[in-house]
């Protein structure tokens, strides 16, 4: 009766042991689960303030950007879109924008560097990198209607398409 109590006990301690090890074993995989979680979120955190910095100081240049050129209006460049009339018909748009540039800035090679586009289908004209300057002096050239700073435009659309729904 000893020996079958000793088998009957060392049959329970041999599962026990083994739910043990088992449970060892699943912590530890908890574990290296857990520590792998752990890891993931620490680097898009990461990302994130990267991010964050990088966005940060980019606006931080813009602004001295802004608040230099605004400090020394005459002498920063910008570009600026010029309206023009329509050149006669034998002219090619892009050789009367260049002279009518040339005029101002003082050589052809010079209005080839400033000019940045030609419009010809929708409008007539030019952009080109002017200071404010040579932009108020070109706007006095026969042939010229404006003389517009060019803006880049963020739009602001909210939250897209689910604006749409009714």
């Amino acid at each position: 009766e000893i020996k079958s109590t000793n088998k009957i006990t060392k049959i329970p301690l041999k599962s026990t042991q083994t739910t043990g090890q088992n449970l060892k074993e699943r912590a530890r995989n908890m574990q290296i689960k857990h520590s792998s979680s752990v890891a993931r979120i620490l680097f898009l955190l990461g990302i994130s303030i990267a991010i964050s910095i990088s966005i940060s100081k980019s606006m931080a240049d813009a602004r001295m950007i802004s608040h230099s050129s605004s400090s020394s209006p005459t002498n920063s460049a910008g570009v600026y879109i010029v309206y023009t009339e329509k050149p006669a018909v034998t002219a090619q748009p892009e050789s009367h924008h260049l002279s009518t540039l040339a005029s101002v800035l003082g050589s052809e090679e010079a209005a080839k560097e400033s000019l940045v586009y030609v419009y010809k289908n929708a409008a007539t004209g030019f952009s080109a990198k002017l200071t404010p300057d040579q932009a108020s002096q070109l706007e006095k050239q026969p042939g010229v209607i404006q003389v517009v700073p060019s803006k880049t435009l963020q739009l602001h659309s909210g939250t897209g398409m689910t604006n749409l729904r009714t």
